[in-house]
């Protein structure tokens, strides 16, 4: 038997059908092995900064069934993602699963010539980009978790920092301080509109735009005063070249910008539309096309457009660590204008298409006019109007979005006279630097040499999922809290942070990659002095003021000043005489009751009180020694809601409904010494396969079972099959 091991199930049924069912086919479904979450015993620092590997929750199953396989199989192949991660996984596999000499091959394209060419040269596992791969997983965990352990003890409990995530926060948190600092200034701008000998309109606008009201004043009087003619005429031919082909980095930006989708939503669709053939690998810093794909591509410019609309352009990568694929993002079969697939893939597919199609068509040529006008012997500022007319479409005829709307001038000549028609000033202000959108943030890491690419979704993702950034419509605005997180980090571990050390770090990673480096050599030199470092930051006191509370903010109790200090999901005022006084308000002003005592002692750690709280989704009673003790339960006056149904796994709480972070969900009423839960109301009847609490089904999906892992989970695929 011929085993070829994949990660994705959508990319094995493709691969399995182009290869004739000569090779079964599997997936591993991602990472089989992983750190474990505890750092205590995750890495060997002083063995030489060896990871100590465990079987992924969940994957138990997964890696029987390919041991199983490879038992049975005479020759077996590896073909995860062409990049560092997917040699990470392969070898994860081989290792695991008992593989002797495992042959690799890659896919940068899943379609029939592709795979069979791959799969008839494969190659040896590629340990040096196995051992970047690990570097930089070693080294995240090491930083992340030290990191993250100072800030619990100096800032909040249940804050985080990272390597890669911290440097993407301080862009943010940097332009915010330059929004807040910001000292808008006035200026006036003047618009005279005048009429032609013909009585056609052009609109001027000054090319001085004043900052005093006076000096406005004293050009709207001369104008007025003065009669008006044409100064100057000068007409331009310019060309608009098409951009290069989608790198991820700019697949991400544009998916951002034109279709208004997340870098992590645009790679998922990008993921799927590659699994299933329709396009290249997506994980790329290159803008070149292989010599291959070009006369297929040229071939479709002909057939849409007619060779008029063709030039052909090649394209060479400006990134001294470009990486991963060996070519841009492109469509595999450039004929299709579109393929059957979801919203999202049929959109983002769409716009792969035309980026490739349009980087191989003639430029646009625009014809712009600019034309100056004055008063009769040139007594104000020239006043000046801008046209444009496009001569030819060229790449634009495909790529509509692009295009900019035609601003039409008369014909005039200098010297020509003009009639003013009305005249004004509009006194504006400098606006603040716009915020980031996701499209921006993901430039300017690139930029900045922050990351790759296959991380620039992961860490716009972290930092909005740790609280620390919100997206504002499409701007990203970093929180209060993100603000006091990266205060820390660059006052006390500015070097360790910043995008200097960051870049560098990246670059030392594509030098182990190439072989140029030591894994342990590389870790090691960091390492040292960064525990050093963690470790002389012990003694450093507590952060609990962030900022005096604005002025006239008084404590409701005794009076006295407020300070502000950061809370759970953002800020509030805090009695400066704390903890004398406890008075507190929000930082909208309303008074923060202290926590109700209950009378009751914590049954888990016997030492704290029950204290009742206010929390996101209602009343909740907490032991008061947290984060020490973690005891909680729903308060009396905002009970949960019982469904009846005994839990399977204790046998003594019952399923009870409770409201989280991602919704609603169903867990054993004696959380937390069982911690039994599921997503979906149970339905009291249990799996005949596994034992495990059937959940209600939907619409589409019948009653399944709660355990991700048994294959009664997805039933409707059962059906399928």
């Amino acid at each position: 038997m011929k085993l070829l091991i994949v990660e994705s199930p959508s990319k094995a049924k493709t691969i399995e059908k182009y290869l004739d069912h000569e090779y079964r086919v599997v997936a591993s479904i991602g990472h089989i092995r992983d750190l474990p979450k505890s750092n205590k015993d995750a890495i060997d620092i002083e063995g030489g900064f060896i990871p100590r590997y465990v079987i992924s929750p969940g994957k138990e199953s997964v890696v029987g069934e390919i041991k199983a396989l490879a038992k049975k199989s005479d020759t077996i192949l590896l073909a995860t993602d062409p990049d560092r991660e997917g040699e990470a996984i392969a070898w994860h596999v081989a290792v695991t699963c008992g593989i002797q000499d495992p042959k690799r091959v890659l896919f940068y394209e899943i379609t029939e010539k592709a795979v069979k060419e791959a799969v008839a040269h494969p190659r040896k596992l590629d340990t040096n980009l196995r051992k970047a791969q690990e570097a930089r997983r070693v080294l995240d965990r090491l930083v992340g978790y030290d990191l993250s352990g100072l800030i619990w003890k100096k800032v909040r409990y249940g804050l985080s920092a990272g390597r890669v995530q911290s440097p993407a926060l301080h862009i943010l948190v940097e332009r915010e301080k330059e929004i807040r600092a910001f000292i808008p200034k006035t200026y006036h701008v003047i618009v005279a509109e005048c009429l032609t000998e013909k009585r056609e309109k052009i609109v001027f606008t000054c090319t001085e735009e004043p900052a005093e009201k006076k000096r406005a004043e004293e050009i709207l009087m001369i104008a007025r005063k003065k009669s008006w003619e044409i100064i100057d005429v000068t007409a331009t031919e310019a060309a608009r070249r098409p951009y290069a082909p989608f790198t991820t980095s700019t697949l991400q930006q544009a998916g951002s910008s034109r279709l208004g989708m997340s870098p992590s939503r645009t790679m998922r669709a990008a993921q799927k539309l590659y699994e299933k053939g329709h396009i290249t690998y997506m994980r790329t810093d290159s803008i070149s096309l292989s010599e291959t794909a070009l006369p297929e591509i040229i071939a479709a410019v002909k057939k849409e457009f007619g060779e008029q609309y063709l030039a052909v352009r090649r394209y060479k990568t400006k990134s001294k660590n470009a990486q991963e694929a060996h070519e841009a993002i492109r469509p595999t079969d450039p004929s299709k204008k579109s393929v059957g697939l979801t919203d999202d893939e049929k959109k983002l597919y769409t716009l792969i298409r035309i980026r490739t199609l349009a980087s191989q068509m003639a430029e646009a040529k625009i014809l712009r006019t600019k034309i100056l006008a004055n008063t009769e012997g040139r007594a104000l500022p020239d006043f000046g109007a801008n046209g444009s007319h496009l001569l030819f479409d060229g790449w634009l005829a495909l790529d509509t979005a692009a295009r900019s709307d035609d601003v039409e001038v008369p014909k005039v000549t200098p010297g020509a006279p003009l009639t003013l028609k009305d005249i004004q000033a509009e006194a504006k202000e400098t606006e603040p630097p716009k915020r980031y959108t996701e499209a921006g943030l993901v430039k300017e890491l690139e930029k900045r040499g922050i990351g790759r690419p296959s991380t620039y979704a992961a860490i716009v993702k972290t930092i909005q999922d740790r609280g620390y950034v919100t997206k504002e419509g499409k701007a990203l605005q970093a929180t209060d809290v993100g603000v006091v997180v990266d205060d820390f980090l660059f006052q006390h571990f500015e070097h360790i942070v910043s995008e200097t050390f960051t870049a560098d770090m990246e670059n030392k990673l594509d030098e182990i990659a190439a072989g140029k480096r030591e894994y342990e050599e590389t870790l090691k030199d960091f390492y040292t002095p960064f525990t050093k470092e963690i470790k002389s930051k012990d003694k450093i006191e507590k952060v609990t003021n962030i900022g005096d509370a604005p002025a006239g903010t008084k404590c409701p109790k005794c009076g006295a000043k407020m300070v502000i200090k950061l809370a759970r999901n953002g800020k509030f005022f805090s009695c400066s005489r704390f903890p004398e006084c406890d008075g507190a308000l929000t930082d909208e002003g309303k008074v923060v009751l202290p926590p109700k005592e209950t009378g009751e002692s914590c049954p888990q750690c016997q030492d704290g009180k029950l204290i009742e709280r206010d929390g996101k989704f209602g009343k909740f009673i907490a032991c008061s020694n947290f984060p020490k003790c973690k005891f909680i339960k729903k308060s009396a006056d905002n009970d949960q809601q019982s469904t009846g149904v005994k839990c399977p796994v204790c046998k003594k709480g019952e399923m009870t409904e409770r409201r989280g972070r991602f919704g609603i969900f169903y867990s054993c009423s004696h959380y937390p010494d069982c911690k039994n839960a599921i997503k979906a109301k149970p339905t009291g009847e249990i799996c005949k396969l596994c034992g495990a609490l059937m959940m209600e089904g939907t619409k589409t999906i019948p009653n399944r079972c709660s355990k991700k892992e048994c294959p009664n989970h997805r039933p409707d695929k059962l059906e399928k099959k």
